[in-house]
């Protein structure tokens, strides 16, 4: 690694996509979600046509609370070496994460972890770039050491050590480049889509997804929950009509219920062949989640949750406190690659499957790479793993994930697939962007109100 590579400037702007328009992402506590994100892009001063984008997402209104989070972070990595931070990515992740004034409205949570994931999903995705790798593969041929050097242990060392992890690694080698064969050349990584569910969607329009999603070979179907327990079941009687009895349906709440409530809520929907409820309380309720798990275990439906949980603590006590039958990872809500792989390697140890939360803005691409890694590396299985898949935004990116057949097909191109096209910035950037300027004046959209 001869030669540096200095970060000369940390750029932050304010995407954001008028999704709401047509309720797409619509769901119990959302009901008008403009998907936005706080879009970060590094500069390098000693090679200018290299670059890192990375990126957190977000719902509109608060985008900008994220930007200024990722300014007041920056002169923690303007001016630093990028080869100096591989070589110790754990010791720049904590300096990141502790710096003793910043931490106080953290620590590790809320607004300032997702502008740390911005900054670092960047940082992999720079990575990636100068080794001329998508990221997957850059995990998959860094050594166990190496890759267990990335993470901070800190707070979870009570349940996985760095020496668990790597003996977790050392174990697959033998047979990983046969799974790493099978993803490249095979069907690809199974995915799970949610387009068909959304709760502000015409039940004609439910309908004629259900049935384009399934010639597009998808198996698995998410539908939104929470509102009306009546419309639920109306709902999800359409849904489970179209799709048939075999294929796998999971419903999704959004936090929205009590504990009691979620119990009640979803017992009266075991009709229905469900094979998860997601997050039907708050996602920091490790005992509620708990006790639902508990309670709906013997109707066959799993709880799922992740997307919204601050930190790798939150996931460790949901693991522990057997709160979980599916662990959903988001790769923005946390502390970007190096505190997702924590979490991977504590699911894998309490035998707990991850199924990424994906959609939004970028997730979908990013999160498929850590799957591929999970599967070539660390799980070796696709059991009662899958990927989600929004079909939504994709055209904004110059290099978009794929799927075909119902599958992820594994990524090619160099780095994170963050980067945004230059005329999708132009047209949305907040409120400057060519759209948001049109709309200003005549204050025709929710997102202008908080100008």
């Amino acid at each position: 690694m001869a030669g540096q590579l200095t970060i000369s400037r940390v750029e932050v702007l304010d995407i954001r996509f008028p999704t709401s328009l047509e309720a797409h992402g619509s769901d119990a506590m959302h009901t008008d979600p403009d998907y936005s994100c706080a879009y970060v892009v590094l500069h390098i001063a000693e090679n200018p046509d290299l670059k890192g984008y990375g990126l957190t997402f977000t719902c509109g209104r608060g985008t900008e609370i994220v930007v200024q989070a990722v300014k007041t972070l920056r002169f923690l990595v303007e001016g630093q070496d990028c080869k100096k931070i591989w070589s110790d990515f754990s010791t720049f992740y904590r300096n990141l994460t502790s710096e003793s004034q910043i931490r106080w409205v953290g620590p590790e949570k809320g607004v300032i972890q997702l502008a740390t994931a911005a900054i670092l999903n960047a940082i992999w995705d720079l990575w990636g770039r100068y080794e001329n790798k998508p990221v997957w593969k850059l995990l998959v041929d860094l050594t166990p050491e190496q890759l267990v050097s990335t993470i901070d242990f800190r707070y979870i060392r009570d349940v996985i050590s760095p020496e668990e992890c790597i003996a977790m690694l050392k174990e697959k080698k033998d047979t990983a480049s046969q799974r790493e064969q099978e993803l490249s050349q095979g069907k690809g990584y199974p995915a799970y889509t949610t387009s068909v569910g959304w709760l502000g969607y015409s039940d004609e329009r439910i309908l004629r997804l259900a049935k384009e999603q399934q010639a597009l070979g998808l198996v698995s179907f998410k539908v939104k929950v929470g509102q009306n327990l009546e419309d639920d079941k109306r709902r999800l009687r359409l849904v489970r009509q179209a799709i048939g009895p075999n294929n796998k349906l999971m419903v999704d709440a959004n936090q929205r219920w009590e504990v009691q409530e979620s119990i009640d809520w979803v017992t009266s929907l075991k009709e229905f062949n469900l094979l998860w409820i997601e997050e039907p309380t708050s996602p920091d309720d490790i005992l509620g989640h708990a006790t639902i798990a508990k309670a709906l275990k013997p109707l066959g439906i799993g709880v799922a949750t992740g997307e919204m949980c601050q930190n790798r603590v939150i996931f460790k006590q949901l693991l522990q406190a057997n709160a979980i039958s599916f662990c959903q990872i988001d790769s923005c809500r946390v502390g970007g690659v190096n505190e997702n792989l924590a979490i991977y390697f504590m699911a894998k140890k309490f035998g707990i499957p991850v199924c990424p939360h994906a959609g939004g803005v970028g997730l979908c691409g990013f999160v498929q790479h850590l799957q591929a890694w999970d599967y070539i590396q660390l799980s070796g299985s696709m059991e009662n793993r899958m990927i989600e898949w929004v079909d939504h935004l994709h055209e904004n990116f110059y290099s978009p994930p794929v799927v075909k057949d119902g599958h992820y097909l594994l990524p090619k191109d160099p780095g994170y697939n963050g980067q945004l096209k230059d005329e999708s910035i132009a047209t949305y950037e907040f409120p400057k962007g060519t759209y948001w300027s049109s709309v200003a004046d005549e204050q025709v959209h929710p997102t202008m109100v908080c100008q």
